[in-house]
């Protein structure tokens, strides 16, 4: 792994806390979650194997043999397998190059394979937050914020919300333990609200589901 985070003074922060701001929470995506969930690699290996399939019964209509038929598909075979390769160790990069923080008074997200970034969202900017829970304990946790400024979803993929490309919303995604770092958010987010007198909205979180769409994200429900 490169060294492209060695100036940080603590890791997934740009800089030292202030005085009185205390790490509450620190963790990283889930690499096979990453790739399941957010990478969708069990798609791509279903789109490969139609492909195969589509082909075996092709060239059995043509009178091709199994042995002819086996030796034509192996390049559709090696380009199935480098994809998912390649998916897989995408995956294992966001999950070893990404640090989601939550202190006192708010969320860092320092992400980024190639052009690694920091993502500063105060809780004083934050109006809500929804987690997706998962049958195997992993979720994601969807943040709506006031403003991103310059950030696109393009910017933040694939640490944002699937589907909400107006309007992005930063999402802590694939994170192990979902629950309770949704149950934590919530907690800082109130305290945070009640220190400045400004009313927030504690997170919402589904119930774990044993597979849930990532085109509706995090849906209400009472936490």
């Amino acid at each position: 792994m490169s060294h492209e985070f060695d100036h940080e003074p603590i890791p997934g922060l740009p800089a030292n806390l202030p005085e009185g701001e205390n790490i509450l929470w620190q963790g990283s995506p889930s690499a096979s979650a990453t790739a399941w969930r957010v990478l969708h690699i069990g798609w791509v290996g279903v789109y490969f194997a139609a492909l195969l399939a589509w082909r075996l019964i092709a060239g059995l209509s043509d009178g091709h043999t199994i042995g002819q038929i086996a030796i034509d598909s192996i390049p559709l075979a090696v380009v199935a397998v480098a994809a998912i390769a390649i998916l897989a160790l995408l995956a294992r990069l966001i999950a070893r190059t990404t640090i989601y923080t939550i202190t006192s008074q708010r969320l860092v997200m320092r992400f980024g394979v190639a052009l690694p970034i920091s993502v500063n969202l105060p809780f004083k900017a934050i109006r809500s937050a929804g987690a997706a829970l998962r049958a195997d304990g992993t979720g994601d946790v969807a943040i709506e914020v006031d403003d991103l400024g310059r950030l696109s979803y393009f910017h933040l993929w694939p640490h944002t919300r699937a589907w909400y490309v107006r309007k992005a919303q930063p999402s802590l995604r694939a994170v192990p333990d979902a629950q309770n770092v949704a149950a934590l958010l919530s907690r800082a987010l109130n305290a945070a609200a009640g220190s400045a007198e400004k009313a927030v909205r504690p997170v919402a979180v589904t119930r774990p589901v044993e597979a849930q769409s990532d085109h509706g994200g995090a849906s209400p429900a009472t936490a």
